[in-house]
């Protein structure tokens, strides 16, 4: 049934489906902040809001760019007991399209890329010295006429026909898979584990309400004096690890944690995941804009997804970043403030051009609990569709300023 609210087409179902929670099957992978291709995804969606504040100090407006291509070709290292080399620098390539000059006015894009860039490599991976272990290449070329001409139009419309997806709530195996990276991350745990690089990835795969959890993690060589240390912080790091998991709130029956399977004992310091700087992407991994986390933080293989790569592109008319962004919180609003939901999948779809409070079709698929009829939540879901899009300038501004975080 559609909701014409504001003139928008504003569709809300119900669907059939069982809540994520109550699948027999789910799988959830995190990159972790170390990973090749969170590195590109953060770096490039920080391009972009440097790139943003600095048309607005120089225009007074946001100008055309989508920095959402780039590649980090990794380098080499010979990681080693006690400490290894980098013998070859990484190389971070930024792509796709920005403004370069508006009314007379030249921008110095690459040079706010590439000093992004370095900030964000000194800030985020403690042993990666950007002066020393990347080089930079800047492939970021100017926009093509009919793209750059939307910035000057009294109403920036939509710069593509895209369709974002979002969801709500996250499952306990989308949470725990979040929860861990995250504490392997964080500060208190590599003062206590200095040894932990930044490269986590966890893959969470749960069947019926037992879980494993899947962690490769680097370890930092200079840390690891001989090969019985390794193995020793490894199995203090998975005890620890088990108490997080176990102070985290959830159901499951039982949680497994995995860490570093491909190692082995037997083979020296070649069965061992050891790297110089904390991240596979020294020697051993690439990245790309794109192959990451989606834009609330984790890749979920049992859930709808877009294959739009979010991080860079423009905060103001790229439906491909504002509508993937927004469709998440969206359903977010929606399952918190109309009661009888269980779950909230939301469609959002453009056409280029057209304004981006005004798309195609917004879509709600809903859950419903017990007892609860479609007439009960319909009007009230549609609703919250119509206030999100119509005040989705504020959004955008939010977007612009770097608020959400879309790795």
């Amino acid at each position: 049934m559609s909701e014409r609210g504001g003139g928008r087409n504003i569709l809300v179902e119900q669907v059939p489906n069982l809540p994520m929670e109550e699948q027999p099957t789910e799988l959830v992978e995190r990159k972790g902040v170390g990973h090749p291709d969170s590195i590109c995804d953060a770096v490039a969606e920080a391009v972009s809001v440097e790139l943003s504040r600095a048309y607005r100090d120089r225009f007074g407006k946001v100008l055309h760019h989508n920095i959402d291509k780039g590649l980090l070709v990794a380098g080499g290292a010979s990681p080693a007991l006690g400490g290894g080399t980098v013998d070859e620098p990484m190389r971070l390539i930024f792509g796709d399209r920005a403004t370069y000059e508006y009314k007379g006015a030249r921008v110095p894009v690459g040079e706010i890329a590439e000093a992004t860039a370095k900030s964000w490599l000194r800030g985020h991976l403690r042993f990666v010295d950007p002066s020393r272990h990347v080089t930079f290449q800047n492939a970021i070329k100017p926009g093509s006429p009919e793209l750059t001409d939307i910035f000057e139009r009294e109403e920036v419309g939509a710069n593509d026909t895209s369709a974002g997806v979002g969801y709500a709530p996250l499952s306990e195996t989308e949470e725990l898979v979040l929860a861990v990276e995250r504490h392997l991350n964080s500060t208190a745990f590599k003062a206590a584990h200095p040894e932990a690089g930044e490269d986590i990835k966890v893959m969470g795969y749960r069947f019926g309400r037992n879980l494993t959890l899947t962690v490769a993690l680097a370890f930092v060589d200079r840390f690891i004096a001989e090969e019985d240390v390794y193995f020793e912080r490894k199995a203090a790091i998975q005890d620890r690890l088990r108490d997080f998991v176990g102070r985290q709130p959830h159901t499951m029956e039982s949680v497994t944690i995995d860490i570093n399977t491909l190692d082995d004992p037997s083979r020296g310091t070649a069965g061992m995941y050891l790297t110089v700087l904390g991240t596979s992407a020294e020697g051993g991994d690439c990245g790309q804009v794109g192959r990451g986390n989606r834009v609330n933080g984790v890749i979920a293989f049992n859930r709808p997804a877009t294959t739009e790569a979010a991080a860079g592109k423009n905060p103001v008319s790229h439906v491909g970043k504002i509508y993937n962004v927004l469709s998440h919180e969206v359903a977010e609003r929606i399952y918190l403030e109309v009661e009888g939901l269980r779950e909230v999948t939301v469609y959002l779809c453009s056409q280029i051009g057209h304004p981006i409070d005004q798309p195609l079709v917004a879509a709600a698929q809903v859950i419903l609990a017990e007892g609860v009829e479609m007439g009960d939540v319909r009007a009230e879901v549609a609703g919250v569709i119509d206030r999100e899009l119509a005040t989705i300038d504020r959004f955008v501004e939010r977007l612009i300023q770097g608020e959400f975080k879309v790795w």
